[in-house]
C-alpha cells in the first residue's frame, strides 16, 4: 500500500479521502495549507501527494510549481483534486506539472485509481 499525502483546506473533503484512502489500507498523513510544504514532503516522503488548487495563503498551483523547482520533491508524484473541474483547469495543472488531475466530486473508485498508479 501506499503512503499518501493529502492536502486540501477543506475540512470535509480532507475527512472523506483520508477515510476512503485509510479503508483501502494505505497510510495517510493530512495538512489543511500548503505551506512549507516541500519540507513536509522531505520529511514523509509519500508515494503520493493529492492536492487541492483553492486553498488561502498558498495555492496549489504555486505548491506544484514549487515541488517541481526543488531537487528534493521535483520526483514527487502529485494529483490534483480540485473543484476547478473545466477543462482549462486540467490542462493548466498539469502543465504546471501534476502528474494527473482529478475534479471533485470524485467516486472512492476514482481516487483509489489515481493513488495505485503512483504507489510504489
Amino acid at each position: 500500500m501506499a503512503k499518501v499525502m493529502v492536502v486540501d483546506d477543506a475540512y470535509s473533503d480532507l475527512q472523506v479521502m483520508e477515510s476512503i484512502l485509510r479503508s483501502a489500507g494505505h497510510e495517510v498523513v493530512t495538512y489543511l495549507d500548503g505551506e512549507h510544504l516541500e519540507e513536509k514532503i522531505v520529511v514523509e516522503r509519500p508515494d503520493v501527494l493529492l492536492l487541492d488548487i483553492v486553498m488561502p495563503k498558498r495555492n496549489g498551483f504555486d505548491v506544484l510549481r514549487g515541488l517541481r523547482k526543488d531537487q528534493r520533491t521535483k520526483q514527487t508524484h502529485v494529483v490534483v483534486v480540485s473543484s476547478k473541474n473545466q477543462e482549462s483547469d486540467r490542462l493548466w495543472g498539469l502543465k504546471q506539472g501534476a502528474d494527473e488531475y482529478l475534479p471533485k466530486p470524485f467516486t472512492a473508485e476514482q481516487l483509489l485509481t489515481a493513488v495505485r498508479r503512483f504507489a510504489r
